[in-house]
Parts: C-alpha cells; structure tokens; sequence
C-alpha cells in the first residue's frame, strides 16, 4: 500500500459486481431454450472453416431463430480480408 494510496477514488465494488451479474443473466436468457448441440456444431465449423482460411474463434457464430412455426438456423461466418498482393 502506498503512501498516498488514500487520495485515489475508491472503486464501487457493488456496482461492478451488479454489472458482471447482468451480463450473465443476459446471456443466460439468450442460450435458455436454445439446443445443447450448437456450440459443438460451432466449434466443428470453426475447424472446417480453419482447414482453408485462418480465422479467430469469435468470427462463427451460430444461432437458432425463431421464424413463425419455424426454427431457423443462423449462421454467420466472418471472413478476413483479403491482402492485395504486392507486384
């Protein structure tokens, strides 16, 4: 502890910790009725998608949607851009 560690403004812990807990809550709600296979079928995507273009594991995502009677597979794949070749 330093010396004039007294004058630096106190973080709000409650606050911080009521935020991290709506952040879960929130996304609780999302995955709540959704089926348990889609993160595997979004990892084994990711792996194919891999085999022929290198990309972060935040550029799959994978969501069931509600369309009527219906349930619709949403899949959205970011791919990077691509480098222009220098001549």
């Amino acid at each position: 502890m330093g010396m004039f560690d007294f004058l630096k403004p106190k973080k709000n812990t409650a606050s911080i910790a009521k935020d991290r807990l709506r952040i879960i809550v929130a996304q609780e709600r999302n995955n709540r009725g959704a089926p348990d296979y889609l993160p595997l079928l979004q990892r084994e995507l990711l792996e194919v998608i891999r085999k022929y273009v290198s990309i972060d594991v935040d550029a799959v995502k994978v969501d069931l949607v509600k369309d009527g009677d219906h349930d619709v597979l949403d899949i959205s794949v970011a791919l990077p851009e691509e480098r222009q070749a220098t001549a």
